[in-house]
């Protein structure tokens, strides 16, 4: 039976949340420590554990079928690569920054100065749309540090959190680009295992629903039922069971998490009561 192969960043946080993901849709893989390539349990599939810019080669020469990547290193090295699922996780940005002291203050003052980055093709191509030219120093590895020592006068990095840069008394002073982990295609990908691909997909589908949803119990006054079904849709329309409680019932409905908040205010003005939000683990459609 043929097994679909699957790359993941061998550590760090894209790593972490590729894993996270890969057990809420039923995938179990035993990972011993140091290990390149690990097979899962309960479904055909090997989970190869490589440096994030060696994946892009890897789907191209079908070395592996997929991969969960961070966008932003398919924009630098794979853009000729298919996305077939972004997954919500692991987000970032790619900016440029430099040194709290600097007098730059947008991109344009970088004009003609030293940018120290380990994306140069996306720095080359922002630069050219912006019109901008700039000498551009390739390094891979603790870029931050480029200001400090006398190589550039800013950098072009992924941020997180933005600490790293306060760390390197850096400042950001231009979003390229925003990215989070995707999953992307080989074009190699064999028939058998593209139907595999399309059951990971589906499960993925139905894990990422449940984390924007949130399933609402609440009691209300059948007299404002009316009123509040219409605050709280549901997927097609709310559960309403009644209340041994007379002249009540009980509504049940599924909506956007960050929804949630917005409407609570409303939803008690028109009588909601006893009011239960739960997270909700998959939603299958």
């Amino acid at each position: 039976m043929s097994k679909l192969k699957i790359a993941v960043q061998k550590s760090g946080r894209l790593h972490d949340d590729s894993m996270k993901i890969l057990k809420e849709i039923g995938i179990s893989v035993d990972n011993g420590k140091d290990q390149l390539k690990a097979s899962a349990r309960n479904f055909p599939l090997e989970v190869f554990y490589l440096r994030n810019g060696d994946i892009p080669q890897y789907l191209r020469d079908g070395v592996v079928d997929a991969a969960i990547i961070g966008e932003n290193v398919l924009i630098e090295k794979g853009n000729d690569l298919a996305v077939i699922e972004r997954l919500g996780f692991s987000k970032c940005k790619v900016s440029i920054a430099v040194p709290k002291s600097s007098k730059a203050a947008s991109l344009k003052d970088l004009a003609g100065k030293r940018i120290a980055t380990s994306y140069p093709n996306t720095v080359n191509q922002f630069l050219e749309k912006q019109g901008i030219k700039a000498n551009l120093h390739i390094i891979n590895g603790s870029v931050e540090i480029a200001p400090n020592i006398g190589l550039a006068d800013g950098i072009c990095d992924i941020v997180s959190s933005g600490s790293t840069l306060f760390k390197n008394g850096l400042k950001e002073i231009q979003t390229l680009l925003k990215s989070e982990a995707v999953l992307a295609t080989s074009p190699k990908i064999s028939q058998e295992n593209q139907e595999l691909i399309n059951t990971l997909q589906f499960r993925l589908k139905s894990v990422l629903r449940g984390r924007e949803s949130k399933y609402v119990l609440l009691n209300a006054p059948n007299d404002k039922l009316d009123a509040i079904t219409k605050i709280l849709p549901g997927m097609n329309s709310p559960t309403i069971t009644p209340l041994a409680k007379e002249g009540w019932s009980s509504v049940h409905s599924v909506l956007n998490k960050n929804d949630f908040w917005n409407m609570i205010d409303e939803l008690k003005a028109n009588g909601a009561e006893g009011i239960l939000v739960c997270p909700i683990e998959n939603m299958v459609l």
